[in-house]
């Protein structure tokens, strides 16, 4: 049934340039198509993206070779208002089987999580929104910054590991003289859960201070500095979420475990940027008060949530001409108790940007050196297009 109204959806949305060939839009590339009631009651933007990727590495001890070749995003997404300017909606859907993984467990019902954000904001007083429903929580910059705009071909291994991602609930945001605070309660089980809560619930409280004023456009939540600041920007990210009871190997991700524990995550973070230059650093920490590992009735290890701390540094330069070049160094130490190991990843990427962030070809090497394995050597190319 999902995969016919998938289908059907397409063929709509392919219909509709044959059936208004002598339509125009106002709308530019990179922008969306735009529609607005004639009564002014609701507006809506509709875009969609695609990422496809080329992914090879190289085990540097025994020389094999493995790679392959997907579409890593494919989204649909529409945003506006409804009634009123101050009630605002966002939707996106991903389409891409790497984005809708889920569909073999009852808590996601069975069926594939396509919905990735189904929120509304009510602006209800100057300088304050409300948000309720499903979206990413405001943990870590580089998971809040969209998978569109970033300066790689994908995020760090310290937000693969420690990100706290999307979730359903109410957020509060403020945002005035310098100064942005986000508190949200949520289930603290991740998106698309339809099975009853059966733990407690997520906490999550961020400031953000920016001591030289608002970067333009909102440069301080995407990558690369696209719009050249002409005097220096920064701001300095906390985060602090209390996870209730959390069954889930991360939290809000990963595997469902044979037991509960309670998981706190600090993140700090600090983006800059200047005249074409730009950084990004953060440093994550996720504990249990109660411990990570489970341990069956005999004293033997089970498995373990995934606890310990790590540290990314990302910087690059965007020349005149669009191209950047950028670097990454990341370290993730988890919690011996959980018997993972250390990672160490080297990243060198380089991008062309068409038209910022919605045309660009971006390709990244990267050394991965991981404690009782094989050194690897991985390559990527991948090409953004998004309207």
């Amino acid at each position: 049934m999902l995969a016919r109204s998938l289908v059907g959806l397409f063929a709509f949305l392919s219909f509709i340039p044959f059936t208004l060939a002598q339509d125009k839009t106002s709308s530019t590339f990179g922008k969306g198509i735009r529609i607005a009631a004639k009564d002014s009651s609701f507006t809506m933007k509709f875009s969609t993206r695609i990422q496809t990727l080329y992914d090879g590495r190289l085990n540097l001890e025994t020389n094999d070779y493995n790679d392959r070749f997907m579409t890593r995003r494919a989204r649909l997404k529409f945003d506006g208002f409804a009634y009123s300017p101050k009630l605002v909606y966002k939707i996106e859907l991903a389409v891409a089987s790497s984005d809708i993984a889920g569909g073999d467990s009852n808590e996601f019902g069975n069926t594939s999580r396509i919905i990735l954000d189904a929120v509304l904001k009510w602006n209800f007083a100057p300088n304050w929104e409300l948000w309720f429903g499903q979206t990413k929580l405001p943990g870590n910059r580089e998971r809040v910054i969209s998978s569109q705009n970033l300066q790689f071909v994908d995020r760090s291994n310290v937000n693969a590991r420690f990100n706290i991602d999307r979730d359903a609930g109410i957020q509060l945001h403020y945002g005035k003289n310098k100064f942005n605070f986000v508190s949200s309660v949520s289930l603290g089980d991740g998106r698309n859960i339809v099975s009853n809560n059966v733990g407690g619930y997520d906490y999550t409280v961020r400031g953000e201070y920016l001591p030289f004023g608002e970067f333009k456009s909102g440069g301080d939540y995407f990558s690369a500095d696209l719009n050249r600041e002409e005097k220096p920007k920064l701001s300095i990210g906390v985060t602090y979420d209390y996870n209730d009871r959390a069954y889930h190997e991360q939290g809000q991700l990963g595997d469902a475990l044979p037991a509960q524990r309670d998981l706190e995550t600090w993140f700090v973070d600090a983006h800059f940027k200047y005249n074409g230059w730009s950084s990004l650093l953060e440093y994550a920490h996720k504990t249990s008060p109660d411990g990570a590992a489970i341990f069956d009735g005999n004293g033997n290890f089970v498995d373990a949530f995934y606890t310990g701390e790590g540290i990314s540094w990302q910087g690059g330069y965007l020349f005149k001409n669009n191209f950047e070049l950028a670097g990454r160094y990341t370290q993730v130490s988890p919690e011996r108790v959980t018997l993972r190991n250390d990672n160490t990843q080297y990243t060198l990427g380089v991008s062309k940007y068409f038209v910022g962030h919605s045309l660009k070809i971006q390709s990244d090497v990267t050394l991965i050196k991981e404690d009782t394995r094989d050194d690897v050597l991985m390559t990527r190319l991948q090409v953004e297009l998004s309207f």
